[in-house]
């Protein structure tokens, strides 16, 4: 299940400014920290993946696959 969010346009004089806001549930699921530098990847028209340089380390094992 996803999250809805709408994409937000600040207009000022000489410029344009985006933005995506995170939901506080995909934050804290995530563990971002406050001022956490993130990098944005265009995949297609459809998809944006969003990835992290120092992700905390996981606490679950992933079981291998085959």
């Amino acid at each position: 299940m996803g999250c809805p969010t709408k994409v937000q346009l600040i207009k000022r004089k000489q410029s344009e400014q985006w933005y995506v806001n995170l939901p506080m549930q995909i934050a804290q699921a995530m563990e971002f920290d406050k001022g956490e530098v993130v990098e944005w990847f265009i995949e297609d028209k459809e998809t944006l993946a969003l990835k992290r340089k120092d992700a905390p380390p996981q606490i679950l094992k992933k079981k291998p696959t085959g």
